[in-house]
């Protein structure tokens, strides 16, 4: 169970990662998709900024697993209005992308908390 919790936190961690990288360089796609959201453009680095905090902390919580814990339910909670904000936008065609987010968040809470 360790193994799985040890791959999930870095796959999650590292895809937050390249998310948060994303969010940094204001791709042109992602300011489009913030526009159609409803979304201010003076949003996105902080977005980004949560994204890469709860990276480290998914990081952190091998060593110290509470603290891997509290992220991955922090990322739950950020995926889950990720995917909120797509809804209320009425941009399902996009649900695709936050939604694989929102599972790696749950599947790396859920195997914490077995692993603990």
């Amino acid at each position: 169970m360790f193994t799985a919790y040890v791959v999930m936190v870095v796959v999650t961690a590292a895809s937050n990662i390249v998310a948060a990288v994303i969010d940094f360089v204001f791709a042109e796609w992602v300011l489009g998709n913030m526009t159609k959201y409803g979304v201010p453009h003076s949003w996105i680095n902080p977005l980004g900024v949560a994204k890469a905090v709860g990276a480290v902390g998914l990081l952190t919580g091998l060593a110290f697993p509470v603290v891997g814990i509290v992220f991955a339910a922090a990322l739950l909670l950020y995926f889950v209005g990720a995917v909120a904000t797509v809804l209320r936008a009425r941009c399902y065609s996009h649900l695709p992308y936050p939604s694989p987010f929102l599972l790696m968040a749950a599947a790396t809470l859920v195997l914490g908390l077995a692993a603990v």
